[in-house]
């Protein structure tokens, strides 16, 4: 049979098609592309960064302003003094027992506050029957503004009509209302409803930390005849560190700008008794119309928070913070 030519160079055909290159992408220009980089980060940063300036950096200009000028708040600020109202804050002696009652207030926080909301967070790290409400009940009080705890402890400790002055009668102890109106018990009072405030938060803190600690550490130390304690020492302890370091970097600036409990509490007194910087602040500011005295009065406030929250991080949390780095950059 004979073939015709046509069919056969259908069949001599090639089945398959070569593949064609793809179309070239021209490739977008390197400025184009990094100036969209940079005005797509602009709008995510700019109404944080407007906020940031309004609320944070314009108070503290104005503030900065202020504390050179004799002025009571009204108008503008006209009669500078340069520096007087620095050198009077020190010289008065209503503000260096500021300072002083401060660093006793911090001092307490620091060896029984934290140390017990450490304790308590050990303890509630334990398999204990209703562990979860304990620990709701110990972390509710840090729920409550500061307004509303000074006001339930000036009801709890009111004399002749208050839970402590009755319990203190069953008791035969002479509390009651009197911790606040005494001049050498104030401030311990004081320090006593500041930690009932706020040791359920560091108890937090240090559980969350604990709760990060891998079980096999502990249970490696245990299986080589490490006691409890010696656990807790050689283990625990170092590795809550960072936690301890937040917790203790968190109280001294708290306590520093310590004001809606104070004010409520005591105001202040009895004779300054119980006055802290932000209470002395407010008295000149609000009270006595002396702006550029007060606003002198907060510029030392926000410098002593400064200084120590920068040298705290640099000779302190410098180890977390390499640490934290160093990580990141093995995990890249």
């Amino acid at each position: 049979m004979s073939m015709s030519p046509a069919a056969g160079l259908r069949h001599d055909a090639p089945t398959s098609r070569p593949p064609t290159a793809a179309p070239a992408i021209p490739p977008t220009r390197g400025r184009r592309g990094g100036l969209s980089r940079l005005g797509t980060i602009a709008i995510f940063l700019a109404p944080a960064l407007v906020l940031f300036l309004l609320l944070v950096i314009a108070p503290i200009v104005i503030a900065g302003y202020a504390s050179v000028f004799r002025w009571n708040g009204f108008g503008l600020p006209e009669e500078f003094i340069g520096l007087d109202n620095f050198t009077r804050a020190f010289g008065d002696p209503v503000f260096r027992g500021d300072l002083w009652r401060g660093a006793v207030l911090i001092g307490l926080s620091l060896v029984i506050q934290l140390p017990v909301s450490l304790g308590l967070a050990m303890l509630l790290n334990q398999p204990l029957r209703g562990r979860s409400l304990y620990r709701v009940v110990f972390f509710a009080p840090y729920v409550l503004s500061e307004v509303t705890t000074a006001v339930l402890f000036t009801l709890v400790l009111s004399p002749n009509r208050g839970l402590g002055d009755t319990l203190s009668g069953w008791l035969g102890v002479d509390v009651g209302g009197a911790v606040f109106a005494d001049p050498d018990t104030v401030l311990f009072a004081l320090f006593l409803v500041v930690s009932w405030k706020y040791f359920g938060f560091h108890m937090i803190l240090y559980l969350s930390g604990r709760q990060n600690i891998p079980q096999e550490l502990t249970e490696a130390a245990t299986t080589d005849g490490a006691s409890t304690w010696q656990v807790f020492r050689y283990v625990t302890l170092p590795l809550l560190g960072p936690t301890i370091r937040i917790s203790v970097f968190l109280s001294v600036i708290g306590t520093i700008q310590l004001f809606d409990m104070v004010w409520v509490l005591t105001g202040g007194g009895p004779i300054h008794a119980s006055e802290t910087m932000a209470v002395t602040m407010y008295q000149y500011g609000f009270r006595r119309f002396e702006v550029g005295y007060a606003s002198a009065i907060s510029i030392v406030m926000f410098l002593l928070s400064l200084v120590f929250a920068l040298l705290y991080q640099r000779f302190v949390m410098r180890r977390d913070v390499e640490g934290a780095i160093t990580t990141r950059g093995v995990q890249r």
